[in-house]
């Protein structure tokens, strides 16, 4: 698997598929690339698809230090680099969706279109999820966090339909370090005064059921990023991308090809 380097020696591990045009693909808070894995063909038709595993995560190394979004997006710059690309399309959920705010914040010239799904600006402006969902999240029984986060991302209809394995749940096998670092960095996060200076191109996906990351903050989003636009999909949770992936696909891919 290609590694690049970034400017702290830390090897950032990356994946390379489909043709077309470049699209950076970016997962959630302490999950590897194996989060588009139910998705990822509907874009490999269209676009030369990377994705990355964040330093912490994967096949990239784990360095006992500070994360920060902005780091990850400094990560994701040299994994353009590394593949000697100018220029990508860049779509981020979650988490992801904040690394892809900085990316097009700080390196304006390095992102032709973005697409900014189920995420937040952070900082004192974004919609918090409730003390409820918080709660559910920390219970000291694994089995149950890990089930309450999973209806967080999608509805019991569709977990019926799809018993699985589910690639949005966390990287397995992150080790503990890396695991509060990256919810730091998430946390940490606020974007909220680089969001006018954004120049690409963007659209807003969110799902409206999303208890997660709180639909809320699509339109704050869409209002303090200029020509940007939201598409907000019915009934859908944190992992639209997935559940609503036929609608939420089609938009993206849509928007993308737009000249």
């Amino acid at each position: 698997m290609p590694h690049a380097v970034a400017s702290d020696g830390t090897r950032i591990a990356y994946q390379v598929s489909g043709g077309g045009p470049p699209l950076l693909l970016l997962a959630g808070q302490a999950n590897n690339h194996h989060w588009w894995d139910r998705v990822r063909a509907d874009f490999d038709t269209h676009f030369r698809t990377i994705t990355v595993d964040y330093r912490g995560t994967g096949a990239s190394d784990k360095p006992e230090t500070d994360y920060s979004t902005v780091l990850f997006a400094d990560d994701v710059i040299c994994v353009l680099d590394s593949l000697d690309l100018e220029r990508a399309h860049v779509y981020g959920t979650s988490m992801g969706g904040r690394v892809a705010q900085w990316v097009a914040a700080r390196h304006p010239e390095r992102v032709r279109a973005l697409i900014l799904g189920c995420t937040s600006p952070g900082g004192t402006h974004a919609v918090e999820r409730s003390r409820e969902v918080r709660a559910s999240l920390a219970q000291p029984d694994p089995d149950r966090s890990r089930h309450a986060l999973l209806e967080l991302m999608y509805t019991r209809e569709w977990i019926g339909r799809n018993p699985g394995p589910y690639n949005t749940l966390g990287d397995p096998d992150m080790p503990a370090h890396a695991k509060l670092a990256h919810l730091r960095a998430s946390n940490g996060h606020d974007a909220w005064d680089a969001l006018p200076s954004i120049s690409a191109p963007t659209l807003v996906l969110h799902g409206t059921d999303d208890l997660l990351s709180p639909v809320d903050n699509a339109p704050l989003l869409a209002e303090r990023i200029p020509n940007s636009r939201m598409l907000l999909l019915p009934g859908a949770r944190h992992a639209y991308f997935e559940e609503a992936h036929t609608v939420a696909g089609a938009a993206a891919i849509g928007f993308l090809a737009e000249p």
